[in-house]
């Protein structure tokens, strides 16, 4: 069986506190974009894991193999799984790669294995693997609360172009909240994100951008502060680090200055993509 595994951005990301269990309480727009990963999976006598990219553990600290583990223990089952991972969403980007791998395995294995688990169980176990799989279990743009495990979807009415520009030196998520929480911290507006997507309001898109992590990951990787200078500066009409970073995304509606940006970042050698906010519910292969 295969599916992809579709990455996301933080449109808006909000550390509203620290919880009693030790992790931050978050209030996120999230939206899929259509930029994916894709994984194989059959069932096979012992769970085994091959990927395009040789920096990749293959072991139990793969969120994939994780997933297996996490949907044994809840579900009982014994069958293992041959899986095949073709990676393409660039690792430490703040664009949820390996939680969509992980939520694409849990998904495949609800249909391999006939579980049909409800949307609850789907979070339970996602929650069980990592904060940003709940959202990758269903690919719908969504207000987001808790540790990620608090979904409101709604529809994004609002269309634009997306270019995501990743750094050569990614960011450690956990270095990135531990630093946050020793600075003062930015709390954007995520309602009025929502607001701007659901109504068609490009500009109160971009001007509700904004990410309590990104002052923290600026002085973790300091090249993130100079691509979003240099997007700002080339007439992006929104520019914003997604997640923990260290991917940079610019906003626009002008597909000159897209491809004209594309072919000057390319020639320096950073991961750049084209890519939208995915609003197709039929996502499947």
């Amino acid at each position: 069986m295969k599916d992809r595994a579709y990455a996301k951005i933080n449109l808006c990301l909000d550390i509203a506190g620290v919880r009693d269990d030790g992790y931050h309480e978050l209030k996120m727009i999230m939206v899929p974009v259509n930029f994916y990963d894709v994984l194989e999976m059959e069932p096979a006598e012992e769970t085994s894991l091959a990927v395009n990219r040789s920096y990749l553990p293959v072991n139990e600290k793969n969120t994939i193999i994780s997933a297996v583990r996490v949907m044994q223990e809840m579900y009982g089952f014994r069958t293992e799984f041959a899986c095949r991972l073709s990676k393409h969403i660039p690792t430490r980007a703040g664009l949820a790669g390996g939680s969509a791998d992980a939520a694409s395995a849990i998904r495949m294995m609800d249909t391999m294995l006939g579980l049909h688990m409800s949307r609850e169980e789907k979070i339970e176990a996602a929650k069980r693997v990592g904060s940003d799989v709940p959202f990758c279990m269903f690919n719908e743009p969504s207000y987001v609360e808790g540790r990620g495990d608090i979904l409101y979807p709604f529809d994004v009415r609002t269309p634009m172009d997306i270019l995501l520009v990743k750094p050569r030196r990614g960011v450690s998520t956990k270095e990135a909240f531990a630093l946050s929480d020793s600075r003062p911290l930015v709390h954007p507006d995520c309602l009025a994100m929502r607001k701007a997507l659901m109504e068609n309001d490009y500009e109160g898109v971009c001007r509700n951008l904004g990410n309590s992590l990104e002052a923290a990951s600026l002085e973790l990787v300091s090249e993130i502060r100079k691509i979003k200078e240099e997007l700002q500066e080339r007439g992006f009409d929104g520019v914003l680090m997604s997640g923990s970073g260290s991917t940079v995304f610019g906003l626009t509606r002008s597909r000159a200055l897209l491809e004209e940006t594309m072919d000057e970042l390319r020639r320096r050698h950073y991961f750049v993509r084209h890519t939208n906010i995915l609003t197709d519910r039929s996502k499947g292969l």
